[in-house]
């Protein structure tokens, strides 16, 4: 009976580190949006973002993971569906936001994509804009998207910006750098705030 405790241990010892090193792997093969740390204090972190170009397209107001089919209208761009017919790789995370009017999803573009070089979208919902530079406050967090979930970050990470009497800017920003498929303790998910500190 211990014999096959242990050897069970073994096997789901084996099953997490496959797991998390499967789920670095996918996150690892994209290029992340650039950002440099200016400050850290446990999982919150004060950033200097340089300008973005996006590609953004709205939200329904229930389509927070994209069962609206904006993640797919936004999928569909990158993969050929522009002027072009340019396909353009895949980055992290997903950036989505959300105000009173509001919500939307973008895909940020690889670097050296900038305005003028991005092929236009051939869907009249789908549109390229650019996202001035700025300092960020973020909080870094795991686990599956919901607007309970959402609220909650959100509310944590202005309690600390109040503390640090850091001014903030809605709209908030969630990040998402995983996969549907990678399990919601592994996932790594981010919500930021502009604050009125100068950036780079």
């Amino acid at each position: 009976m211990v014999k096959m405790m242990a050897a069970f241990c073994v096997l789901m010892l084996a099953v997490v580190v496959v797991v998390v090193a499967g789920c670095k792997a996918t996150r690892g093969g994209y290029e992340s949006a650039p950002y440099k740390v200016v400050r850290r204090d446990g999982k919150f972190e004060l950033r200097d973002y340089p300008s973005l170009t996006v590609v953004e397209t709205p939200m329904a107001g229930g389509g927070s993971n994209g069962a609206d089919g904006s993640f797919n209208r936004l999928f569909r761009f990158i993969t050929g569906n522009n002027e072009a017919s340019q396909k353009i790789a895949m980055t992290t995370p997903i950036f989505m936001s959300s105000n009173e009017s509001n919500r939307a999803m973008a895909f940020v573009m690889p670097s050296g994509g900038k305005m003028g070089q991005v092929p236009k979208p051939k869907d009249a919902t789908v549109t390229v804009r650019e996202v001035a530079a700025g300092r960020y406050a973020v909080l870094r967090y795991s686990g599956g998207r919901s607007p309970e979930k959402e609220a909650d970050a959100e509310r944590r990470l202005k309690s600390w910006m109040e503390a640090e009497r850091l001014p903030a800017k809605p709209p908030p920003v969630f990040g998402y750098f995983d996969p549907p498929w990678t399990p919601a303790f592994l996932r790594r998910n981010e919500v930021m705030l502009l604050t009125d500190s100068a950036g780079p």
